[in-house]
């Protein structure tokens, strides 16, 4: 156990070491993808200048503005660019072949190097965050209760194990189909309308049957943008809350059981070639 712990604390260090050295470039990176809330302020509070009664399901124009502004950290936490992508090339160039020799596990790796690459985000790009937030203060209500902070701080780490657990689990499909870029332009285009991107799920029930809009809010993508930023804006409490914090620990489980499943079947099924 001390020899496996000492392994994964190696593979962690040498992960944030070499983020550090390159990614000085998030600062900059950050701050520019915060622009586009110049216009969300101009369109939202144009939109609700139009809503008789000033809301639309509970929401102001202050509150969806501050909702978009967290869905940009719930997605800063769930978001995994390139993985499900690069576990196929792995898969796909022979690579994968190193993991199946050697005592480390594909899984774990991965998952350190993503935590290595979300604290090293994290540290650099605090800087714009606050600035922006600062910035932005008077859209935000007053600070949450401690129960509720820290509901919306359980939801952003099982917000980051559901996207990693879920885009490893595509990736894995690499084994079957060796290119995913399909798979996962559909799963993309899926998650930007149904993770709460676009716009707080909770206008659904405005445009769609109430038992539609009730499945809607049962899937996993809802807890990678929309559900975070609903528990700090107070929009999902009480009873509503534990539920909400279940289901998403459930869906983690599921593609925690899910992608080892498929990692365990790729290794029985992989045929490597070559020297």
């Amino acid at each position: 156990m001390l020899a496996r712990a000492t392994t994964w604390w190696t593979i962690l260090r040498i992960c944030l070491e070499e983020r550090l050295v390159y990614r000085g470039d998030f600062i900059l990176g950050t701050l520019m993808r915060f622009l586009p809330i110049v216009t969300q302020i101009f369109l939202w509070t144009a939109v609700f200048a139009s809503v008789r009664g000033g809301d639309i399901r509970g929401y102001s124009s202050h509150d969806v503005i501050a909702y978009y502004l967290l869905t940009m950290v719930s997605r800063a936490f769930s978001s995994m660019p390139g993985l499900a992508s690069g576990i196929a090339r792995q898969v796909r160039e022979g690579e994968i072949k190193k993991f199946m020799i050697q005592p480390i596990d594909l899984l774990s790796f991965l998952l350190l190097a993503r935590i290595a690459h979300k604290l090293v985000y994290y540290i650099v790009a605090a800087i714009p965050f606050a600035l922006v937030f600062w910035l932005c203060g008077d859209y935000f209500p007053p600070w949450p209760e401690p129960t509720q902070a820290l509901a919306f701080v359980a939801s952003l780490i099982m917000g980051f194990l559901l996207g990693f657990y879920l885009e490893a689990t595509i990736g894995m499909l690499g084994f079957w189909f060796l290119e995913v870029s399909s798979l996962l332009f559909v799963y993309m285009l899926f998650n930007f309308f149904f993770s709460g991107h676009m716009f707080p799920l909770d206008f659904l029930y405005g445009f769609l049957p109430d038992w539609l809009a009730k499945v809607v809010m049962l899937q996993p993508l809802q807890f990678l943008a929309y559900f975070p930023s609903a528990v700090w804006l107070g929009k999902v409490q009480g009873w509503d809350l534990a539920l909400g914090l279940m289901l998403q620990a459930a869906w983690v489980l599921f593609f925690i059981g899910a992608s080892r499943w498929a990692m365990n079947a790729g290794y029985q099924r992989y045929s490597g070639y070559g020297g």
